[in-house]
């Protein structure tokens, strides 16, 4: 048996009958208030209290909404790890750049976002996969860029 960790914490997993490498049973849902808990859809202390009941409409937008959950899972399950970390990364590219294109270059917030990608970047290395080299690309411009923007930005006034 193995754990899984989620914001939540660590939950176990068995698979029972698999092989490494094979999926198991679905997952159970993390811990949490169910239908008729505290706090539970549905239940005392959930939106409307006990006497409010989902529509058959609502009803079904939440099970289409939690097989489109389970489709997303799916999805990211059959990539490779380090190609969706290089998505995330690309987050961190936007951010720097958003912060680098001001009219007036916001160079702490720009530095930060640019810190944590090459956090990633060189922390990872080729661990990334096929997403290492356009990062590193990225990473080489966003670098140049903040070195241009700090020449640009007005010096500092000295108060003497």
């Amino acid at each position: 048996m193995s754990s899984l960790w989620t914001p939540s914490g660590e939950h176990p997993v068995d698979r029972p009958g698999g092989s490494p490498g094979q999926a198991g049973p679905a997952p159970s849902p993390p811990p949490g208030p169910g239908p008729g808990e505290p706090g539970g859809l549905g239940g005392p202390g959930g939106p409307g209290g006990p006497e409010e009941e989902l529509t058959p409409e609502q009803q079904a937008a939440a099970e289409e909404y939690a097989r489109q959950l389970d489709a997303a899972r799916e999805q990211l399950v059959s990539m490779p790890a380090g190609v969706v970390v290089g998505q995330q990364a690309l987050q961190f590219y936007e951010l720097a750049a958003l912060h680098l294109s001001q009219p007036e270059p916001r160079l702490d917030d720009a530095r930060t976002a640019i810190d944590a990608l090459a956090a990633v970047v060189n922390g990872l290395g080729s661990r990334l996969g096929e997403a290492e080299t356009p990062l590193r690309q990225a990473l080489n411009q966003l670098q140049l860029a903040f070195v241009e923007a700090t020449r640009a930005a007005p010096a500092p006034a000295d108060d003497e």
